[in-house]
């Protein structure tokens, strides 16, 4: 499957996935961009993340001030190639994957640590 088809692919699950929010998270959601890349780039590699990462959230979480060191607004990325490869080329477990990495990296946002995305299944 091309990029092009991963990334339209994505852009459904993740506006569905929003559409579905719980009234009070949505408002919050819809302010963090997402962006879609093929796998990271070298400098996402260079701060020691794998190559076969799935998503990451950059940025400050929700209500935290913006630090000097990461003056970059909230994102939200997630790396389509990467996500097909772990799903093994079939496209109903891609689509939950996108799903789930959306969420784990919105509950990043959310300021939630890993312990917290795993009390809410999204580890």
């Amino acid at each position: 499957m091309t990029f092009a088809e991963l990334s339209r692919q994505a852009e459904n699950t993740v506006g569905a996935t929003l559409r579905r929010l719980p009234p009070e998270i949505r408002p919050l959601a819809e302010t963090v961009p997402v962006q879609f890349a093929d796998v990271p780039a070298d400098d996402v590699l260079d701060e020691g993340f794998e190559p076969d990462i799935l998503g990451l959230f950059t940025g400050n979480p929700h209500g935290t001030e913006l630090v000097h060191d990461n003056p970059a607004p909230p994102c939200i990325l997630l790396y389509l190639e990467n996500i097909w490869d772990f799903c093994e080329g079939d496209l109903p477990a891609f689509r939950a994957e996108v799903r789930l990495t959306y969420l784990h990296e919105l509950g990043h946002y959310l300021g939630w640590d890993e312990d917290d995305l795993a009390a809410r299944g999204l580890d």
